[in-house]
């Protein structure tokens, strides 16, 4: 997949995310938050009003911190895959 279809792809992924109107498990948008931060090179820290769901960002991220931009977009792409095709 060359990188433009790599960025069409995510971009696609992400729309299918956002355009979805049922609940996602907390574990899945954990995982879609950390890909999609390290995807977007985006250097802000998580904003939650509880400490807890910001704890819960931050060790999301901390597992993600490794990835290369190109393979946090495959993980998203592969993360939202899965879950359309098998709902969990």
């Amino acid at each position: 997949m060359t990188s433009e279809e790599l960025n069409i792809a995510f971009i696609k992924a992400v729309k299918s995310i956002n355009d979805h109107q049922e609940p996602f498990p907390a574990d899945l948008l954990l995982r879609l938050y950390s890909y999609y931060k390290v995807a977007t090179n985006d250097q802000d820290t998580p904003r939650s009003r509880t400490p807890l769901i910001n704890a819960f960002k931050i060790n999301a991220l901390f597992q993600a911190q490794n990835l290369t931009e190109d393979e946090a977009k495959k993980q998203y792409i592969d993360c939202a895959e899965h879950y359309f095709l098998y709902r969990k």
